[in-house]
């Protein structure tokens, strides 16, 4: 993959998650089960996280972020298209809440590096 290829993910991912981490702030659990746009607008944000992870690629995405596994993102995409009546809407929330921002940080460490 070309590095502006590359960039464009990276950032469509940083994006991505700065949408959904500002739709939800700080949000209660309860709070985001009731709102049912919150919900459809993070679940779109975490589908385009997922499948701009997919096409940066597995092996590449695990240098980027070492500690957060690609496969397990793109098994969240599978879900969110596949199995989406049997979504445990708090995983989503502590998915933005908790898991997203070291993404978030090894995508900008990742954007600084690339020529």
């Amino acid at each position: 993959m070309s590095s502006s290829r590359e960039a464009q993910r990276l950032q469509d991912i940083v994006e991505n998650i700065d949408a959904a981490r500002s739709y939800v702030g700080d949000m209660a659990i309860v709070a985001f089960i009731a709102d049912r746009k919150t919900v459809d607008a993070c679940e779109r944000c975490l589908q385009r996280i997922t499948e701009a992870v997919i096409k940066i690629g597995e092996d590449r995405m695990e240098e980027i972020a070492p500690a957060i596994p690609a496969r397990a993102i793109r098994g969240l995409g599978n879900v969110l298209r596949h199995e989406y009546d049997s979504i445990d809407l708090r995983y989503i929330l502590i998915t933005i809440q908790r898991d997203l921002p070291p993404l978030r940080a090894a995508c900008i460490a990742a954007l600084k590096d690339l020529p």
